[in-house]
């Protein structure tokens, strides 16, 4: 693990991107519809930072689409607590929108409960996967960071380790474009987390973002800033 680290602005964040540079990164990109269904993480919940737009991750992404696609089409349907079961029927909700780019939930809410059932949650996320899969679109989705805790469970990093295989699973299985979180550093930053202590605060989502279009730019075949 590394040194915490804090940083006073998006401008002087190492792991954030300035608007032009993510745009540039995607100066071609085929997208039009850009839709999101799944939890808080898709939603992006967090709290406010100094010297960071309080602006969620996915909307971060979307202007920077529009920066390249004017008229691009974003539709969020997200809603906090939601679990794979209820993301099928958020992505029913998104059929007539007629994605192209579609993000993803990666179960979080799937592991907070007492004993996980690990095989209903991998045939639920496959189901969500082929569904979305179907629609054409390119997918997207993260891996939880190790940064997301709940501490009352005492086997909490073996849940998150075992979600996160099954979202690896998927993600290579379908082409979607993986964002993978889990070690990333700005899991270290004692600044990360939200007063809730679970959700990426406004310096996560910006980092979430960047990570989104370099990802999406290395799909694209772009050389991509480390």
């Amino acid at each position: 693990m590394t040194t915490a680290q804090h940083f006073s602005s998006e401008e002087t964040d190492p792991h954030c991107l300035p608007a032009l540079e993510a745009a540039a990164l995607l100066f071609d990109a085929p997208w039009r519809r850009f839709g999101v269904v799944g939890d808080s993480l898709s939603a992006g919940a967090g709290d406010p930072r100094p010297g960071y737009a309080s602006q969620p991750w996915a909307d971060r992404v979307a202007d920077t689409l529009r920066r390249v696609v004017p008229d691009l089409e974003y539709r969020n349907v997200a809603v906090n607590g939601t679990t794979t079961e209820h993301a099928l029927a958020q992505l029913d909700r998104l059929i007539d929108f007629a994605p192209d780019l579609l993000h993803l939930p990666s179960g979080a809410n799937d592991i907070v409960g007492r004993v996980p059932d690990y095989a209903r949650i991998e045939k639920e996320l496959r189901e969500l996967y082929r569904r979305a899969a179907a629609t054409g679109a390119q997918l997207t989705a993260f891996t939880l960071g190790r940064a997301y805790r709940i501490p009352t469970f005492e086997d909490w990093t073996d849940r998150v380790r075992t979600v996160n295989a099954i979202t690896r699973g998927l993600a290579a299985e379908y082409r979607a474009v993986l964002i993978d979180m889990w070690d990333h550093p700005v899991n270290d930053r004692a600044d990360l987390l939200s007063a809730d202590r679970i959700h990426f605060a406004a310096n996560g989502q910006a980092v979430l973002a960047a990570e989104v279009v370099k990802q999406l730019a290395h799909r694209l075949g772009r050389r991509v800033p480390s």
